[in-house]
């Protein structure tokens, strides 16, 4: 016993864990355990057995569907543009990255009440989940009979009325032709609605709570109000077109954008617009305005051409009389960026050979 090595800290610890154990567990040798703690200089941390469940295991998706972000993209562009046509006020619409989850972490943390539809996007095998918060749906239902937003609906847990219900039906057929053009230059789907649930345990779009879902999250903002909404569909819902989704189509990208341009020059082109022409402005001082009376005569000078303005912008530059008995103006020049007069811009002349522009009488 003299010549043996003295036993460490490490070693004490392992013997006083080994006398300690409960009587109906086995208990280990304290040489197998004092070596064991020795070995290497290291000690080594105990293992324990834990009970495996082949249908809860979470599944790793590795790959990123650079696609389908690009269709998150073109879809916010184009319900933008929906919600306008249906508000009268611009909205904005921005995206966040795609996520992939459990179907039971994404249904815990819906807020309730939530309106979550349900639909389908044939030919693909499943259903899909477009959901909208109820702060969505009143923010939705202010702007839409014209209000503020400083008389918000508290979040209530109460159904939907039969009117929120109506306007939620209209911006969800939006929402689905927006997603349905977006997925065109893909793959063309079919995007149709089924139900509505407000408990996320009577929408369940997956076979077990376990699988994984993909999610976007969109967050909308039409003035002063804000909310977020959610696009939710099983990963095995997408699986088939995994190399679609996965693969960078520059070309079918830029012809998508060559598409959306065309598109939006379209657009513009039967865009009803109000010009303005300010004839003059005549500076004087308060008192003399308070000291007008009826008849009083202010003298004025002409210009001799005047500006044209949309919106209050500046854009063309104009000579202004009469023509067949009405007021008119002559565009002799466009002003360039909205300012500067270029005279090389001078539009083609809109009076016929024999017509020509009277100057107006001021007397």
């Amino acid at each position: 016993m003299a010549g043996d090595k003295p036993l460490s800290q490490h070693d004490i610890d392992a013997l006083l864990g080994a006398v300690s154990k409960p009587k109906g567990e086995p208990q280990g040798d304290a040489k197998t355990s004092s070596r064991a703690v020795r070995q290497g200089g290291v000690k080594q941390r105990d293992v324990e057995a834990r009970p495996f469940d082949p249908g809860s295991q979470h599944r790793v998706v590795r790959e990123r569907l650079h696609t389908l972000e690009v269709i998150n993209e073109r879809f916010a562009r184009q319900f933008r543009m929906n919600l306008f046509n249906l508000l009268r006020r611009s909205a904005d619409i921005s995206v966040d990255s795609v996520r992939y989850q459990r179907f039971q972490d994404f249904s815990d943390n819906l807020p309730a009440p939530t309106n979550i539809n349900i639909i389908s996007m044939k030919p693909l095998r499943g259903t899909a989940l477009v959901v909208f918060p109820q702060n969505m749906v009143s923010m939705i239902v202010e702007n839409l009979f014209g209000g503020d937003g400083r008389f918000m609906t508290r979040n209530e847990s109460r159904e939907f009325t039969g009117t929120e219900q109506r306007i939620i039906n209209r911006v969800l057929n939006l929402a689905l032709d927006a997603y349905q053009e977006a997925w065109r230059a893909v793959y063309p789907l079919k995007m149709s609605f089924i139900r509505s649930e407000m408990q996320p345990k009577f929408a369940s779009i997956t076979s077990s709570p376990s699988e994984i879902v993909v999610t976007t999250n969109f967050h909308l903002e039409v003035g002063s109000l804000d909310a977020n909404f959610q696009i939710c569909m099983p990963y095995s819902m997408i699986e088939p077109l995994r190399d679609r989704l996965t693969n960078v189509r520059a070309d079918a990208s830029s012809a998508s954008d060559n598409a959306w341009r065309q598109r939006i020059s379209s657009e513009l082109q039967s865009s009803h617009v109000e010009l303005v022409t300010q004839f003059l402005d005549i500076p004087v001082r308060l008192p003399q305005v308070l000291a007008l009376k009826v008849g009083d005569v202010l003298p004025v000078e002409l210009p001799k051409t005047v500006t044209a303005t949309v919106s209050g912008m500046p854009v063309l530059e104009c000579e202004y009389g009469s023509l067949n008995d009405h007021r008119a103006l002559r565009v002799i020049r466009i002003l360039e960026n909205h300012a500067n007069p270029v005279s090389s811009h001078t539009l083609p002349e809109v009076l016929d050979d024999d017509e020509t522009l009277k100057e107006s009488d001021h007397d």
